[in-house]
């Protein structure tokens, strides 16, 4: 059983394409007049754009917002918002606006709203990153947290290309350790997952056409979602490395944790494998570390230390101030800029899998379309998953083909195939499932003959075989119970040693397989033998597919049945041996506890004056329901 604690920030969000338009509505909203715009050196259209829709709100503006938030940028911001009286504080930009924005106001108790531009996701977070002369610290506290965001797509577009990647590897960053973070739970992991799958789908999008407003907004939400798993949950190594190399050594602050997380992700892989799983699937890749570290390449991001300006003569001095086993090691395969250990490369199928679901668009019968659509993406990703090799792909086509030269009007290797994957069982389920007032239905099997030979009621279609004679006595009724005159059974089932006619070649024609009609009270009664449990056919691709899989090939013994009647749906099912073998493991998956009954030792004199010493009776009522138009 999961525990866990899970505090949400107050925050207000507003998303959408031109919301920086609401801005004075939100200032009011806030019941402020006099507002200070802080931006940094890249945003200045924006910060502008900004300024000008407040009119008569704008008290001033400071653009002098610099990265790391140094609190000597904050001092002189402090004394603007004093000289200005200001009562409101407006960030537009980055990470870097948005953390001069926490600073004045986690020092003067004015509220925040956080126009961001990029993808830092710091503006949902109560956490507060400042450096000095001795460093970087950080801290967390709720009145960090800004009161009102303003998510504005359109912001974003003019985001560089480089600068988004950056951005959005680093709001991906928030994600991933959330999922293992000591602090994790279903809805910061929930958000996790989501975050990483919008970003990874988005920046591909973006590199491609930066104009893209439905791949910016998948971004901005990605990151948006990525902001609050940061501003809910603990961090780890990686965020700690990032603000040391940012904030001790100089390094950029969103390329930092570009490159640095695949290789944190790779340091950590094998302490938290459900969350890397968790990170691959979200990233649609075979390994989250080296996946993403391709991904980042495929987008043109930064992948070593080296490129941002770190110098080797101090990867030392780094690695002495973090207290981790192995960090040394870490932090020389990003300065290095090393794929970390995976599987090769994927390549984008994406197009190739679009093409061939484009041939069939012209299809005319909406439901073919769809089922052959989705059968197309099914096996390509299956492909793509596990990296099918040629060797691999051949043997499976080989493996189809033997599975259809062994199909005769006696034998379906293919239903077979179904009945073990466990396919057969799962259509059987979806249609008996909207009639849930009949008997339940089971797998047909590989071993039903049409047109088996009518015998009349109370005949033994044993054929002389050896085995426990069974007396068997069903009815026919509808869903109310009442008899079904008319209706044709068929009936069929192995011998005593596990085969069915059709299996054995001395067996000259149809036994232990009949056809009835029951008569005027819905009743059907015949002598057979007791069924037994018996293996499926172990000399061809299925028998093949069980035996390298350590599975058994034995189903729980059973009887067959088949019952149609004019006007009611045809009911396919089994009855199985109440305390037989194999019931919790049969090889179909056919067995419905509903169908488990009682062959119970037979009593008294046996029906028809039969002289046997010793025989079974099944009694069971079979209910059919009415064929709707």
């Amino acid at each position: 059983m999961t525990s866990f604690a899970y505090t949400s920030g107050p925050a207000r969000v507003v998303f959408g394409p031109g919301v920086l338009d609401q801005l004075p509505e939100e200032v009011r909203r806030l019941g402020r007049s006099r507002v200070l715009v802080v931006s940094g050196a890249g945003t200045a259209d924006a910060a502008a754009r900004a300024a000008a829709s407040l009119g008569p709100l704008l008290a001033g503006h400071f653009a002098g917002a610099a990265m790391h938030t140094p609190v000597d940028v904050t001092r002189e911001a402090l004394e603007l918002v004093r000289g200005l009286d200001a009562d409101c504080l407006v960030s537009v930009g980055g990470g870097s606006a948005t953390g001069l924005g926490k600073a004045l106001s986690v020092r003067t108790g004015l509220p925040q709203i956080a126009v961001p531009s990029t993808y830092a996701g710091s503006e949902v977070t109560p956490v507060l990153g400042e450096t000095d002369e001795t460093g970087k610290t950080t801290r967390s506290a709720p009145e960090i947290l800004p009161e009102t965001v303003l998510y504005d797509v359109r912001l974003t577009l003019g985001l560089p290309v480089p600068l988004s990647v950056t951005s959005g590897v680093n709001a991906m960053a928030h994600a991933v350790e959330a999922l293992y973070s000591p602090d994790a739970n279903p809805a910061t992991g929930a958000l996790a997952q989501r975050a990483i799958t919008l970003l990874a789908r988005a920046l591909p999008g973006i590199v491609a056409e930066p104009g893209d407003l439905e791949a910016r907004s998948d971004a901005l939400t990605g990151a948006w979602l990525a902001g609050i798993c940061l501003g809910t949950v603990r961090m780890g190594l990686h965020h700690k490395l990032c603000h040391l190399l940012g904030g001790s050594f100089g390094l950029p602050h969103a390329p930092t944790h570009t490159v640095m997380l695949p290789q944190v992700m790779a340091h950590q892989a094998a302490a938290v494998p459900e969350a890397m799983r968790v990170v691959a699937e979200a990233l649609n890749v075979r390994d989250a570390p080296s996946g993403l570290y391709d991904l980042i390449t495929s987008w043109g991001g930064p992948t070593s230390l080296r490129e941002l300006g770190m110098a080797a003569g101090d990867l030392d001095e780094a690695a002495r101030r973090v207290d981790v086993d192995g960090v040394r090691a870490l932090l020389g395969t990003a300065y290095e800029g090393t794929r970390p250990p995976g599987p090769a490369a994927v390549p984008d199928f994406s197009a190739l899998t679009g093409q061939v679901l484009a041939s069939f668009a012209a299809t005319p019968d909406p439901r073919v379309r769809t089922l052959v659509t989705d059968l197309v993406r099914v096996l390509h990703d299956y492909t793509n998953r596990n990296d099918l090799t040629q060797q691999e792909w051949e043997y499976a086509v080989d493996f189809l083909t033997r599975t259809g030269q062994l199909c005769s009007p006696t034998r379906q290797e293919f239903v077979l195939l179904s009945d073990t994957l466990g396919v057969s069982s799962m259509v059987d389920l979806l249609s008996n499932s909207r009639t849930p007032q009949t008997t339940p239905s089971a797998v047909l099997g590989p071993f039903y003959v049409p047109g088996p030979p009518p015998e009349p009621l109370g005949a033994d279609i044993a054929g002389g075989l050896p085995g426990t004679p069974l007396w068997a006595d069903v009815l026919i009724a509808d869903v109310a119970g009442q008899p079904v005159a008319g209706a044709v059974v068929d009936v069929w089932q192995s011998n005593d040693d596990g085969f069915y006619d059709v299996q054995l070649p001395e067996q000259a024609g149809p036994v232990l397989r009949a056809r009835f009609t029951s008569d005027t009270d819905g009743r059907v009664r015949f002598w057979t033998i007791l069924p037994s449990e018996y293996p499926i056919p172990d000399d061809g691709p299925v028998g093949q597919m069980l035996a390298a899989t350590g599975r058994h090939q034995y189903r729980a013994p059973h009887l067959h049945f088949m019952i149609s009647a004019p006007g009611y749906r045809r009911l396919v099912t089994q009855l199985f041996v109440a305390g037989g073998a194999y019931l919790d493991s049969d090889t179909v998956f056919g067995v419905k506890d509903d169908l488990i009954v009682d062959f119970a030792p037979g009593s008294g004199a046996p029906p028809d004056g039969r002289a046997v010493e010793e025989w079974h009776q099944v009694s069971y009522t079979f209910r059919i329901a009415e064929e709707k138009p």
